[in-house]
């Protein structure tokens, strides 16, 4: 009988919302299965409360991350066209700036809203991807030589190690595209000027690996552990001044290209050094 009110007691606490609670009982009989199974009813019970108020901290975040960063262009741009349209310049060397500095601006706005398109459809249940039959060295190859022009304007050196045999592989090209290229933009951000962005191919039969190297300011285990999460950027003062702020969907949206090709991306980061790795079957699963 006092075991039995002992359960009853616990049962009236858990269900006035103590979730923390747990119901002592040293007993190998029924009752004591029943005491064990209310306590893991209990912590199942918490841990999804916590991770539902989790998801709704993380819906907020997204908001408020989402409103900062379209809000900022758009405030540059309307403030441009409001000098344009009532004429507040004072040459045509000045109109032309406050023009271009519009058209940048309109720029970043849409390259904001395509990374948060983007992430939304990779996020959906129905997220699929266009494969085809196509050489990853020359994806790669391509890349870099459209990608070598803005290194150069910011002193980055590109030194690859990428072969030069065909690499026929089951991808949709265009997403993977975006992931290289997520990554290429993010390691001259964050790289140290003058630098070198160093690029490799590994086969390594079932997988083949892509590596991009830098060379920047140290992360902190915290920062290293939320780079591929949702709207995380990392403190302003490491990136270069001359390239806009991105939406911080880049890394996420990457993982998740890489993810529906069945693959992994990670970094090996030690001290200064920085090795993003994505690593891919070669051929396709079923």
């Amino acid at each position: 009988m006092k075991d039995l009110m002992s359960l009853e007691r616990g049962l009236q606490t858990i269900a006035e919302g103590n979730l923390s609670y747990r119901v002592s009982m040293n007993r190998q009989d029924e009752l004591g299965r029943v005491a064990h199974n209310i306590n893991q009813m209990t912590e199942r019970l918490q841990k999804q409360m916590l991770k539902e108020r989790e998801i709704e901290n993380s819906k907020m975040e997204m908001i408020t991350g989402i409103s900062h960063d379209l809000r900022t262009p758009l405030t540059s741009i309307i403030g441009y066209i409001e000098l344009l349209r009532t004429n507040t310049f004072q040459n045509q060397e000045e109109y032309d700036r406050f023009v271009n500095n519009t058209y940048n601006k309109a720029i970043h706005l849409k390259k904001l809203l395509d990374d948060l398109f983007e992430y939304t459809k990779l996020n959906s249940v129905d997220a699929t991807l266009d494969y085809k039959q196509v050489d990853l060295y020359q994806l790669v190859d391509q890349l870099l030589f459209d990608f070598e022009p803005i290194a150069q304007e910011n002193h980055i050196q590109l030194q690859k190690d990428i072969g030069d045999s065909p690499i026929i592989m089951s991808i949709d090209s265009n997403k993977l595209a975006r992931a290289i290229d997520n990554l290429l933009m993010n390691a001259l951000k964050y790289s140290f000027k003058p630098g070198i962005i160093y690029v490799r191919i590994k086969k390594e039969f079932p997988t083949i690996t892509l590596e991009i190297e830098n060379n920047g300011t140290p992360l902190t285990s915290e920062q290293e552990n939320k780079l591929f999460d949702r709207f995380y950027k990392v403190d302003h003062s490491r990136s270069s001044e001359g390239i806009q702020t991105g939406s911080g969907l880049g890394l996420s949206i990457s993982k998740n290209i890489v993810e529906l090709h069945h693959g992994t991306i990670a970094l090996d980061h030690v001290d200064t050094r920085f090795t993003f790795k994505i690593t891919l079957p070669i051929h396709k699963p079923d």
